[in-house]
């Protein structure tokens, strides 16, 4: 993932990395449980819409909102999940697409179970669903 990071020139592209990161987000958005969480997913997906840079107050709420996550209220054991979702957001609003992707991959993967993240192989479904992702992004920006 980093090498085609690296290639799609992804630390240098502002608009591929929220794009990227709001992507990421987007699939464990079923994990987010505070509902300011979800409202700054909201201005995240407004912003890669508007192709707007995001106002560095919200990566700082979404930061803070993501340290003072206190878990999971739910009973299937895995509460992390959730809070790695909420940093997931706080990684993709701050411009930190690698770190998004690589906390959404988790929040996926500790919601099948807290034993699935000690498994490498838990991770390659997402991992290869995030590296087509940052290929198709990257394509479609090639093709407009």
């Amino acid at each position: 993932m980093r090498q085609l990071a690296a290639d799609a020139g992804l630390e240098r592209d502002p608009a591929l990395q929220l794009a990227f990161g709001l992507a990421c987000v987007e699939r464990v958005r079923h994990l987010l449980e505070e509902p300011r969480a979800l409202a700054l997913l909201d201005a995240l997906r407004g912003a890669v819409q508007a192709g707007a840079a995001v106002p560095p107050a919200l990566a700082a709420e979404a930061a803070a909102v993501a340290r003072g996550h206190r878990g999971s209220p739910s009973l299937d054991g895995s509460g992390h999940s959730a809070v790695s979702a909420t940093h997931a957001l706080a990684r993709a609003l701050a411009g930190h697409a690698l770190e998004a992707a690589d906390y959404a991959a988790y929040a996926a993967v500790y919601a099948y179970g807290r034993y699935a993240v000690q498994d490498p192989a838990s991770f390659e479904p997402e991992h290869a669903w995030q590296a087509d992702c940052l290929r198709r992004l990257v394509q479609a920006r090639q093709a407009a």
